[in-house]
């Protein structure tokens, strides 16, 4: 009895399959007709679909999943850009604690813009080891910041990124000891959740201190120093993603809590001025500068990409005329090859000195000018190996910082998703559900470790040369390989400039000190 009933409905089973197949099969031809007429006889704006109805639409498909595809099965270790393999690999193993010893040789090849330390047979011994001691920012204000860390988290705005992903950063870098910056996109709950040093970041459209009409506000300024987590202010100028252009947020991207942090409409794009409103000249800085420091009583400098350099020199000459205490507190270098924001190409691509050609001429431009203790100098862009943060140091950066390196510590895979709110990990997006593959206590620690591990390798290179800590490097430490495959000392491509040449010899763009950079202001 149960043997027919079994029976009966496997026939049964089986019946409905084959016509549920029979429906679906039907479908599909259906559909495939109708997609087959419409790109041959009424769509006009496909050429490939028009004369290749149905079959041209794969085209799309494979073009989108074509860039995962290279990422792990055609690209080799050395080749994808921005970051290539071999560096993402070192931050995630870093950020997990995991060893980064590497066996059977290098697989870096001898390229242009390769830079070699040069080790010493009397290395520095781990018995000598200097501890690398926090330095002092803003010695005229009224709370000047000691920091503890040599490499921090670069702007990243909450907006730009998710909820967890700012709450993971905050921990971490509460746990590394060294300072998280805000990102031009105001400040929340979540960054003071780890209570980190921050870094409150003044955008163009002053989200998080203006007023109802879009001024900047003294009000707000103060009610954001009252926080003993914010230790200093940063003004931007232009960032390297876009330098010229306004920081973007995609409209599916502004949710209610961005909305009312930053004090715009929900659902609608928030893009930023291109540049400092009234900020037009040297003095309209140094006023601005002033007035920031002024109301928070807190270390304030700027933010900027380089192009033209004669307006630094401008800045250094006007802070000669004031006296020093109207100096910036200190300048962050960003480089010019991109970054996390959305950008246009033709400005992520082709607008704005790298940092291997900017970071020496305002380092250079400052000693000049006899600031080297006055202003510090804060290099950003692709420092996320110990290799390239010590090159930084050598050539005179006193801090450096990192977005995209602390983003692959809470598990980005470079997936190039951050401006369409998909972000597979749950770094750069705000849909809830990918959110959640992001665990911030877990994410966290993560950050933490991958600051440790960079720092203890940099001071590792540092030791390799012969000097105590990271800070003694200087140029004479490194060559950088050029295009004939040979390699010049840094200091042969960077002559180090004697601290106040230009306040006694004059202007250096007056007497063409920068063969390199003969192009006009």
């Amino acid at each position: 009895m149960l043997s027919e009933q079994l029976h009966a409905w496997v026939n049964l089973l089986t019946t409905w399959l084959a016509l549920g197949l029979l429906l679906m099969v039907f479908l599909v031809t259906v559909a495939a007709m109708v997609l087959w007429v419409q790109d041959r006889y009424f769509q006009k704006a496909h050429a490939i679909r028009r004369n290749y109805p149905l079959i041209g639409r794969f085209r799309y498909f494979f073009e989108h999943i074509g860039e995962f595809f290279r990422q792990y099965f055609f690209a080799m270790d050395r080749e994808e850009l921005p970051f290539n393999r071999a560096q993402r690999s070192w931050v995630y193993r870093a950020a997990k604690d995991l060893s980064n010893t590497v066996a059977f040789g290098t697989t870096k090849q001898n390229a242009a813009g390769r830079v070699v330390f040069l080790n010493t047979p009397y290395p520095t011994l781990e018995k000598d080891a200097a501890e690398t001691l926090p330095l002092m920012i803003g010695p005229h204000a009224d709370q000047p910041f000691v920091a503890r860390s040599f490499h921090n988290v670069s702007g990243m705005s909450f907006g730009a990124l998710s909820t967890p992903a700012v709450r993971a950063l905050s921990r971490g870098a509460g746990q590394a000891g060294c300072w998280l910056n805000t990102g031009e996109g105001g400040l929340t709950e979540m960054h003071l959740e780890g209570h980190c040093d921050l870094v409150f970041q003044i955008g163009t459209a002053y989200y998080g201190v203006r007023d109802e009409e879009g001024n900047l506000s003294d009000e707000k300024l103060w009610e954001v120093a009252r926080l003993q987590s914010v230790k200093m202010f940063e003004i931007k100028l232009s960032q390297g993603a876009k330098p010229g252009k306004g920081g973007i947020l995609p409209a599916q991207k502004v949710t209610a809590d961005i909305a009312r942090i930053r004090g715009i409409p929900v659902g609608q794009a928030s893009v930023s001025p291109n540049g400092q409103p009234g900020v037009r000249s040297a003095g309209d800085l140094l006023d601005m500068i002033e007035r920031v420091r002024r109301v928070t009583g807190k270390p304030t400098g700027i933010k900027t990409v380089i192009g033209s350099w004669q307006w630094l020199e401008e800045l250094f000459m006007e802070i000669h005329e004031r006296g020093l205490e109207s100096a910036p507190d200190f300048i962050t270098v960003d480089s010019g090859d991109g970054g996390t924001g959305a950008a246009p190409m033709s400005l992520m691509d082709d607008v704005g000195l790298n940092l291997a050609e900017s970071l020496p001429l305002v380092v250079d431009l400052r000693d000049g000018f006899a600031l080297q203790d006055r202003i510090r100098i804060i290099a950003s862009g692709k420092l996320i190996t110990p290799s390239m943060v010590a090159w930084a140091i050598a050539i005179g950066a006193d801090f450096c910082v990192s977005a995209r390196g602390y983003m692959f510590a809470l598990g980005c895979i470079q997936a190039m998703q951050c401006n369409r709110n998909t972000c597979p990990t749950g770094v750069t997006t705000h849909n809830p559900r990918l959110q959640r593959g992001l665990v911030p206590s877990e994410k966290g620690a993560r950050v933490a470790h991958f600051h440790a591990n960079l720092v203890k390798e940099v001071e590792t290179i540092a030791h390799a040369c012969g000097v105590g800590e990271p800070r003694q490097l200087r140029r004479h430490h490194a060559r950088m390989v050029n295009a004939n495959g040979d390699s010049m000392p840094l200091e042969e491509l960077w002559p180090p400039i004697e601290p106040g040449l230009y306040l006694r010899q004059g202007r250096p763009s007056l007497h063409a000190p920068f063969a390199r950079f003969r192009v006009g202001a």
